[in-house]
């Protein structure tokens, strides 16, 4: 095989296998976090089992049949939440839940927080569209932000306050305070800048990529 194309089948290989080992990284990454939810919760179960029913104690200690089961049902316990919290019974239980959660000193402030978060993330700002580019983490180099509010400082001037995630996980980051006049648009919904961070930029949306060219300023 002449070197050429052992090079040329060598780097076709690897851009085969990238796109599944991102992938795989992602998915991981996702099911570790489900399975450790709920592997506790599946280990008493089967430390239950396995008192009762002694010849099945070896297969339920087995840590990879925990942590699969535990995948599967904190799955289901996600959804059970999410049919709950459509109801009106279940709105009803959430918003005492969130009252309790109000009470509770430092608790309030993270959970607060968080679920404002959250709710943000929903909704686009008042005249500044949600997932943007700012100069981060230095000029010259862009990175996805998601506007979480626009306000104005003592000068009249316009701020944004922009969370940047940090990649594969985004449950860690960055609040910078940008200028809203250095805010690159785009036409990223939230869903499609997630999938963006989580893959390390191999999955990106269909639309153009936004120009990297800052708007000019006003005299």
């Amino acid at each position: 095989m002449r070197p050429l194309h052992l090079q040329r089948y060598l780097i076709t290989g690897i851009l085969t296998v990238v796109p599944l080992w991102i992938t795989f990284i992602v998915f991981r990454f996702i099911a570790s976090l489900l399975a450790e939810f709920g592997s506790p919760m599946i280990g008493t179960v089967f430390g239950w089992i396995g008192s009762e029913f002694p010849r099945l104690m070896p297969l339920l200690g087995e840590r990879w049949l925990i942590n699969i089961i535990g995948f599967v049902a904190t799955l289901l316990i996600l959804y059970l939440i999410g049919w709950i919290a459509n109801r009106v019974i279940g709105q009803r239980l959430f918003a005492a839940f969130d009252a309790l959660m109000e009470r509770i000193p430092l608790v309030h402030s993270i959970y607060g927080g968080t679920k404002k978060l959250m709710a943000m993330l929903q909704s686009k700002p008042n005249g500044t569209q949600r997932v943007v580019l700012i100069d981060f983490p230095s000029p010259g180099l862009k990175s996805v932000g998601f506007v979480t509010r626009v306000f104005d400082d003592a000068d009249g001037r316009q701020l944004a306050s922009v969370y940047v995630p940090t990649t594969p996980n985004p449950t860690g980051g960055y609040l910078e305070i940008v200028p809203t006049d250095q805010l690159i648009a785009t036409d990223w919904s939230v869903d499609q800048a997630m999938a963006f961070i989580l893959s390390v930029g191999a999955v990106a949306p269909e639309s153009a990529f936004p120009s990297l060219k800052l708007p000019a300023r006003a005299p």
